[in-house]
């Protein structure tokens, strides 16, 4: 590149205190000579998160805290996205750790591919036991749903990007991210993105960014609840757009459970019971298969902790729960917003 686009990282956070002095660091010190500013949209942090914010800005005037009454992150990000100073708009994540050349990497692929829209993979790193497990299981069909941008190998056109680098113009000419989609705005920006320009979401390998995921199975069941819910949010808004693995969790979860009940209610063994031991055993056997294929670099690519790593046995005890919990999770929240939409003949969360 002859001329350097201008850049802006746009972090939209809550209660970040564990992470965010880390990220702001991080980019502060890129060796990208035109990032211009580091907008943090907060949604009202209870914890230290504003206050260590407004004092690495009093040391640097590129970083700027801006205030989000409305809590979500779509509302943040459009915040950031009409304010923003630069050429180009990096949209950030507290939860995550950034290449040194994260920057560089994402102004040199959208310039060079000419999308729309750029990122990584979604890479993850572990500091306790159920992290592992939930990372692990990110490598299993059953966790990633043949997810392009789950397959750190990928490199081409897909509907969606972990997180994305955009040119401002661009978000501000299709309208920014919809703030009725509390979670999954990004796939919804995505999609209205393919609709208006055809394929323009690339992703690299070469753009390296790695995930923190929920440290409990309970927050991880909340995060897939909420991830269920916004993903029929996803579909009426764009009907006959999404890939159908955003359904299939939802058929197959309402496809069991009638099939139980239906061996309950009739007279003849429909084998119910050896069905549900079956897929247990699938489950099982999945689990075993990626615990051993990323132990080998498991120490190096996703531990992160302070502790010693764990071992493949945990691994896979915690591998079988992550994946059980991600397809509860998605099922039960996508089928609470249809019974909302259907009551309530809205699509809105």
């Amino acid at each position: 590149m002859t001329q350097q686009p201008s850049v802006t990282i746009g972090i939209p956070v809550l209660n970040e205190e564990a992470y965010i002095e880390t990220v702001i660091n991080g980019f502060l010190n890129t060796g990208y000579p035109n990032l211009i500013e580091i907008l943090i949209a907060d949604g009202g942090s209870t914890d230290k998160t504003r206050e260590i914010i407004e004092q690495i800005a009093k040391v640097d005037t590129r970083v700027v805290l801006v205030n989000n009454p409305d809590k979500y992150q779509s509302f943040a990000l459009n915040k950031m996205i009409n304010q923003a100073k630069g050429d180009i708009f990096v949209r950030a994540d507290a939860h995550s750790i950034y290449a040194n050349d994260y920057i560089e990497q994402c102004v040199k692929t959208l310039v060079e591919t000419g999308a729309k829209n750029v990122g990584g993979a979604q890479r993850y790193l572990a500091q306790n036991r159920i992290q592992s497990g939930i990372s692990i299981a990110m490598k299993s069909f059953l966790g990633n749903g043949r997810a392009k941008y789950k397959d750190e190998n990928f490199e081409g056109y897909a509907d969606t990007v972990f997180l994305g680098c955009f040119w401002t113009k661009d978000l501000i000419a299709i309208g920014g991210f919809n703030e009725k989609q509390i979670t999954s705005q990004d796939l919804e920006l995505n999609l209205r993105l393919k609709e208006n320009y055809g394929e323009c979401v690339f992703i690299s390998p070469d753009i390296k960014c790695y995930y923190f995921p929920r440290d409990s199975f309970l927050k991880l069941l909340k995060q897939y609840f909420n991830h269920g819910r916004g993903r029929l949010v996803t579909i009426l808004f764009h009907t006959g757009k999404d890939e159908f693995r955003g359904f299939f969790p939802f058929f197959f979860m309402l496809g069991l459970i009638l099939f139980i009940a239906l061996d309950l209610i009739v007279e003849t063994d429909l084998y119910s019971v050896r069905i549900i031991f079956f897929l247990a055993a699938i489950l099982f056997l999945e689990s075993i298969r990626v615990a051993f294929s990323s132990h080998k670099l498991f120490k190096s690519n996703i531990w992160h902790g302070n502790q010693n790593s764990p071992g493949i046995l945990s691994n896979i005890l915690f591998v079988m729960p992550a994946i059980f919990i991600m397809q509860i999770g998605h099922f039960s929240g996508f089928t609470f917003q249809l019974s909302r939409t259907l009551f309530n003949n809205g699509k809105s969360w």
